[in-house]
């Protein structure tokens, strides 16, 4: 299922588009991935909400100020796997919800589900 309205702080699935990617002329990601709701920065005439999501990775940060690791217990309980993750803080995208990139998930509320709030604190 596709998550309905955006939640600030839930965690979903997206084809997110790298900023290498947008320079090299691309105009949608090569993967799915889990990706944070920042924000609501805009609303439309029509009501429509534009988001700012923030992609979550494998990959580890070159410079740890770069990104925040989601703690083991958190990935388990948002079914994210046991490989480590983390949250890049160094780029985002923004869409009008919902988009075509959104990829569903197999839950209720097509979300994996919201980070604790302290962590989304510090991400913030």
């Amino acid at each position: 299922m596709l998550p309905t309205e955006p939640k600030v702080g839930w965690v979903f699935r997206y084809s997110y588009l790298w900023h290498w990617q947008h320079l090299d002329g691309r105009e949608e990601g090569d993967k799915d991935r889990p990706a944070l709701v920042l924000a609501i920065v805009a609303t439309l005439e029509d009501g429509t909400p534009a988001v700012r999501v923030l992609p979550i990775t494998h990959s580890p940060p070159s410079d740890p100020s770069e990104a925040i690791e989601i703690p083991a217990a958190t990935k388990r309980r948002l079914g994210l796997g046991d490989e480590r993750s983390w949250i890049v803080l160094t780029e985002s995208n923004r869409f009008v919800w919902p988009g075509p990139d959104m990829r569903p998930v197999d839950s209720e509320s097509g979300y994996h589900g919201p980070l604790p709030p302290a962590l989304f604190e510090e991400v913030k």
